[in-house]
């Protein structure tokens, strides 16, 4: 079994790598709507609410940090961030739906002051001010990403990859998770610029 659950990742990988590689598009034809807002760089699947707090804590985010969570989905991770942890918590959803549902959810709970959601593309965002990133998001999305965060973070802004690694960067450390509770396997990685 436990070999099974090792292996989820990287079948998710495989069933949907190609469904969220930028698409080849015929340069004499004019870009969709759809590439002029953004490429869909991850899937939604939601991080159980166990790995949720696990990336916060070997994140280390402190009250009053800045914090990113790029393709937020639900909001889930800001959302907690922000009230669990007292954090400025800012999520970054390409999605409509998934975007509306978390602004919705942050404004019910009261949380507009210190969490929000940025509609758009995770690519043409200024990170210079985090103090902590969360991240799941496929291999090709995370090479995408890497330049832009080698320009923009500051000495010692955290990032923490939930199950993908960051292949330009060596972790500071890695944590096994054998089990969340729901039959799956994970791995966070922890990097420091």
């Amino acid at each position: 079994m436990r070999a099974l659950v090792a292996i989820v990742p990287v079948a998710l990988v495989a069933f949907l790598g190609a469904a969220f590689l930028p698409a080849q598009q015929d340069s004499s034809k004019p870009a969709s709507s759809k590439q002029d807002k953004g490429e869909k760089l991850a899937p939604y699947f939601p991080t159980p609410e166990t790995i949720v707090d696990q990336m916060l804590k070997l994140g280390e985010l402190k009250a009053g940090e800045t914090m990113f969570d790029l393709g937020s989905g639900d909001g889930r991770i800001v959302i907690d961030a922000a009230r669990k942890y007292k954090a400025k918590a800012i999520g970054v959803e390409l999605d409509d739906s998934l975007y509306k549902q978390s602004m919705e959810r942050i404004k019910s709970l009261g949380l507009s002051n210190t969490a929000y959601i940025i509609h758009g593309d995770l690519l043409k965002q200024d990170y210079s001010s985090a103090d902590l990133l969360t991240v799941y998001l496929l291999p090709v999305a995370t090479e995408m990403v890497t330049p832009i965060l080698e320009r923009q973070l500051r000495r010692g802004a955290r990032i923490v990859a939930h199950d993908f690694q960051f292949a330009a960067w060596k972790p500071e450390r890695t944590v096994d998770i054998d089990d969340d509770g729901e039959g799956r396997a994970h791995e966070l990685y922890l990097y420091r610029r």
